[in-house]
C-alpha cells in the first residue's frame, strides 16, 4: 500500500455523518454520530457498529453534488457537464480525455492524467480512495471479531463487503490490477503493495459481492429494509453490481480476443441472479402505465422511498442551506437545469449532436444521423429547423426547447432585485428563443452576443436540458422547496433520489450478455420491455429493427443505442463508450504497445456500424428570431436592458405594423403541454401548431460548442489509445515506487521509462 495512506485521521464534521436518506428519515440522520476514530469496543453493540456502517455510507455512497470536476476520483459521473460527460455527445466543450490540444501524462505538473487511484481533496483519510478501503476493513474486522449475534454480523458486513466491492469496482474499472488489501495496514514503507493482475481484482469484487448477497439474503429478502432504513444495499444490489462487473471484465476493453467465455459466465450469471433481484422488490417502474407523452418513464426518476426502479439508490432530504442542523444534504441538479428566470441556476446545454441523434417516434434512427448504420433508418424524414417533430417520447422529458411548458411551484419574482421574470411557477412556458441587434452576428457560430426572450437576456441556451425534472406534471407536491426566505436558492432544497443502479440497466445488462453469447431473441424482449415503458406501442415490434433478432453485431448496435438514450445524462455513456472502444474502436493499441485488438474484426466500431467518436465536434444550436426580427440600430455590447421589448412582442411600445408582431397571450396559445392531467389535445397536433410559431419568427443556428485553435480552425475530439486504460500520476507512484506503471504510460519511478504493468494479463 502507498506508504503516506494513513498518517493521519481527520476529524469529520457533523455534516459527513451519515449517507443521506429521504425527509422521511431525517431523525435517522440527526442521530447519527462520528464513528471516524473508534476502538474495538465499538464493534460488540449494535447501535455503535451500524453508526460505522452508516459512515461509510457517506463516504462511499454516490452523491450527485460530488460528481464533478476534481471529485470524480471518489464518485462517478451522475450526468452534470464533467470531463466523462464532455467526452460523449452528450455536451460540447472538450473534456481532458477528448481535448486534441493536450496531451495528458504522469510524469509532468502540465496536462496530467486524472487522480483517480488515491485522489486528493481536503477531508481527509476517507476522502482518500484507500483509506475508505482501510476503514471498511477495520469494520469488516472490527465486526467479525465482536460480540454481536450472527444475524447482526451478517446485516452490517454484507453491506461492509459491497462497499468494499464498490471502492475496488470504481479504481479497477479505470486502472485494471490494483492493490488488494484485505487488512488494515500501518503508514510504514513495508505496507507498500504490488498491483495484483485485473483478473484478480475482479475475481476479488465478485467474491465479496457474493459475501454481501449472502448475508444480506435473510434481511433483505425475508423482512425488506424500510422506513428509514431505506436506501440501504440488499442482495439485489450486491448481484446487479456483479453483474455489471463481469460485463465489465467480458467486454473489449479487457477482452480484446472475445472470449466467448466470459459472456457466457456473465450471462449464465445474470440468468440466475434475476429471480433473486426481482424478489427484493426491483422492477421497471410504471412498466405497464406509460402514460401520456412519456410520462410514466419520467415520473419513476421522481419516486422516493419504494420506488422499484431504484436498484442502488442515493438519498436527499429538503432541508434548508446553511441553516441548523447540519445535515443537510440537497439533490443540486433541478437548480442547475431550470432557467434564470425561474431562480434556477441558468440551466444546461445539450450538445446540438445528442438532440439530433434522438431515435424518431417510430424508434428507428434520423436517416441524417450517420452512425448506428447497421440499424433500420427512419421512414421519418428528421427536420433540424424543427428537432421537435416526430421523436422518441423520451426525447420530451430529456430536453426543453422554445414553447414548452416546464410548470414549476413558486414565484420567481419574490425577491428584490426579480421583478421582470414572467411567469409564475405553475403558469412557466419556456420561450428561450434570442435576437441580436448586429446583422453579422446572426449566423456567426461563436458570437455569443445574444439577448434571450422572457427576461433570460444574456442569460439563456438554445436547448435545455429537462431530464430529471420535476415539473408538477403529476405531483402537486413537487420533491423541492422552491425559495427560502432571504435567499434567491429556487429548487435548492430538493431530494429527488438519484439512482446509480436502476432496473432497466440490470435488463439491458442482461440483454448484452444474451446478445454476445447468441441468445438474440432473448435480448430483444428486454429491449421490448425497455420501449414499452417509454411508451412505444406494441405493433411493429415496439419500433425496434426487425433485423436484430438474427444479426449478432446488429443486436449489439441497438443496445448501445438504446443504453445511449435511456441513461442519457445519467453518468453511463462515458463508461460504454471505454467498454465498448467507440473513441477508435480499439484499433490503435499497438501503437502505444497495448495487447491488440483481435475480436470484433480489430475494429469495434466498425463491427458494431457505429462512426468514431474521434473527428468529430460537438456544436450547440439555438433558435433566433428571423431576421426581419432582429434589431439592427448599430448598439453593440450587451446593453439591453430588462425591460426592453422582445422585438416580436406587439404592445405600445412597438405597435410596428409592417411585420407580423404577437402579443404575449398569442404567443403562449402555440405552446405544447405535456402535461399528463392538462393536456386537451395530443402531441402531434400541439407540436404541429408549435412549428406553425417557429416558421413565421425562428430560424436554427449553430452556436460554438467544442473549441477552436488560435487560428480559427475549428477542432475535433481527440481520445487517445492510453486513455482506455488509465497511468497511475507521479504522486500515486512516488508514494509506492514499487507499483508497476500501465503499459502506454510514463514510469516516473523509473526515469519516464515506458510502463510495463499490462492490464489484461491473467
Amino acid at each position: 500500500m502507498m506508504k503516506t495512506i494513513f498518517y493521519s485521521k481527520a476529524l469529520l464534521g457533523a455534516a459527513a455523518l451519515t449517507f443521506s436518506m429521504a425527509s422521511c428519515s431525517d431523525q435517522f440522520l440527526q442521530d447519527m454520530k462520528n464513528y471516524d476514530n473508534t476502538s474495538s469496543e465499538i464493534y460488540d453493540y449494535y447501535s455503535g457498529a451500524d453508526g460505522r456502517i452508516n459512515d461509510l455510507y457517506y463516504w462511499c455512497q454516490p452523491n450527485i453534488q460530488g460528481a464533478s470536476g476534481a471529485r470524480l476520483w471518489q464518485f462517478p459521473s451522475m450526468g452534470l457537464q464533467d470531463d466523462h460527460s464532455q467526452s460523449t455527445e452528450e455536451y460540447s466543450g472538450f473534456g481532458c480525455f477528448v481535448d486534441p490540444q493536450k496531451d495528458l501524462n504522469t510524469v509532468s505538473g502540465t496536462d496530467q492524467a486524472p487522480e483517480y487511484f488515491q485522489g486528493t481533496s481536503p477531508y481527509g483519510l476517507n476522502a482518500n480512495a484507500w483509506g475508505r478501503i482501510r476503514n471498511i476493513n477495520d469494520a469488516i474486522n472490527g465486526i467479525e471479531n465482536g460480540a454481536l449475534s450472527q444475524d447482526e454480523k451478517d446485516e452490517l458486513l454484507g453491506q461492509a463487503y459491497f462497499l468494499r466491492a464498490w471502492c475496488y469496482y470504481y479504481l479497477v474499472r479505470y486502472y485494471g490490477g490494483v492493490p488488494i488489501v484485505t487488512t488494515v495496514l500501518d503508514a510504514s514503507s513495508s505496507s507498500a503493495m504490488p498491483r495484483s493482475t485485473t483478473k484478480a481484482c475482479i475475481d476479488f469484487i465478485c467474491e465479496d459481492l457474493d459475501k454481501a448477497a449472502t448475508m444480506l439474503r435473510k434481511r433483505t429478502l425475508e423482512n425488506r429494509w424500510s422506513g428509514s432504513d431505506y436506501g440501504r444495499v440488499t442482495t439485489g444490489t450486491a448481484l446487479a453490481l456483479k453483474g455489471r462487473v463481469l460485463l465489465l471484465w467480458a467486454s473489449p476493453l479487457f477482452n480484446r480476443d472475445n472470449d466467448p467465455q466470459r459472456w457466457q459466465n456473465a450471462y449464465d450469471f445474470m440468468t440466475k441472479a434475476k429471480p433473486d433481484i426481482d424478489a427484493c422488490g426491483y422492477g421497471l417502474a410504471n412498466e405497464d402505465a406509460p402514460g401520456v407523452n412519456g410520462s410514466g418513464w419520467a415520473n419513476m426518476f421522481l419516486g422516493l422511498s419504494g420506488n422499484p426502479e431504484g436498484v442502488w439508490v442515493s438519498l436527499y432530504n429538503r432541508n434548508v442551506p446553511d441553516l441548523a442542523p447540519d445535515y443537510q444534504r440537497n439533490n443540486t441538479w433541478e437548480q442547475q437545469i431550470r432557467p434564470a428566470n425561474t431562480l434556477g441556476n441558468t440551466g444546461k446545454t445539450p450538445s446540438a449532436m445528442i438532440v439530433d441523434l434522438f431515435p424518431m417516434k417510430d424508434g428507428k434512427r434520423p436517416s441524417s444521423y450517420n452512425s448506428y448504420t447497421k440499424l433500420d433508418a427512419s421512414s421519418i424524414q428528421y427536420d433540424p429547423e424543427h428537432p421537435y417533430l416526430d421523436r422518441d417520447p423520451r426525447f420530451y422529458r430529456t430536453f426543453a426547447f422554445p414553447g414548452e411548458y416546464w410548470r414549476f411551484q413558486g414565484d420567481p419574482n419574490t425577491t428584490t432585485g426579480t421583478t421582470s421574470n414572467p411567469y409564475k411557477g405553475e403558469e412557466y412556458i419556456l420561450w428561450n428563443y434570442v435576437w441580436y441587434n448586429d446583422p453579422a452576428k446572426y449566423n456567426d457560430p461563436a458570437s455569443g452576443d445574444a439577448y434571450g426572450a422572457d427576461n433570460l437576456l444574456g442569460s439563456v441556451h438554445g436547448m435545455y436540458i429537462r431530464k430529471f425534472s420535476d415539473d408538477l406534471d403529476v405531483n402537486s407536491t413537487p420533491n423541492y422547496d422552491f425559495h427560502t426566505e432571504g435567499k434567491s436558492v429556487g429548487f435548492r432544497c430538493c431530494q429527488t433520489s438519484t439512482m446509480e443502479i436502476r432496473y432497466a440497466e440490470v435488463l439491458l445488462n442482461l440483454a448484452e450478455a444474451a446478445c454476445m453469447t447468441g441468445n438474440m431473441p432473448e435480448a430483444v424482449t428486454y429491449l421490448q420491455r425497455i420501449r414499452k415503458r417509454a411508451g412505444y406501442p406494441s405493433d411493429n415490434n415496439y419500433g425496434l429493427p426487425a433485423n436484430i433478432s438474427g444479426d449478432q453485431a446488429a443486436c449489439m448496435s441497438a443496445i448501445l443505442y438504446e443504453r445511449q438514450i435511456e441513461f442519457a445524462y445519467e453518468g453511463k455513456r462515458f463508461e460504454d463508450m471505454r467498454r465498448w472502444l467507440l473513441f477508435d474502436g480499439g484499433a490503435n493499441f499497438e501503437s502505444i504497445g497495448a495487447r491488440k485488438l483481435t475480436g470484433w474484426g480489430g475494429n469495434t466500431c466498425t463491427w458494431l456500424g457505429v462512426t468514431p467518436m474521434n473527428g468529430q465536434r460537438r456544436d450547440n444550436m439555438e433558435f433566433r428570431l428571423q431576421d426581419e426580427y432582429n434589431y439592427t440600430d448599430g448598439t453593440s455590447g450587451r446593453t439591453w436592458a430588462p425591460t426592453s421589448t422582445d422585438p416580436a412582442e406587439r404592445d405600445a411600445s412597438n405597435p410596428d405594423p409592417i411585420i407580423k408582431r404577437m402579443t404575449r397571450a398569442e404567443r403562449d396559445a402555440y405552446a405544447v403541454d405535456l402535461s399528463e392531467t392538462l393536456v386537451t389535445s395530443p402531441l402531434d397536433d400541439q407540436l404541429e401548431k408549435l412549428t406553425e410559431f417557429y416558421d413565421q419568427y425562428l430560424v436554427r443556428k449553430t452556436v460554438k460548442g467544442d473549441g477552436y485553435d488560435s487560428n480559427n480552425t475549428q477542432l475535433v475530439i481527440d481520445f487517445k489509445p492510453r486513455y482506455y486504460i488509465l497511468g497511475l500520476t507521479q504522486s500515486a507512484q512516488a508514494n509506492n515506487p514499487t507499483m508497476e506503471q500501465t503499459v502506454g504510460w510514463e514510469d516516473y519511478s523509473r526515469g519516464g521509462a515506458p510502463g510495463t504493468f499490462d492490464p489484461l494479463a491473467e
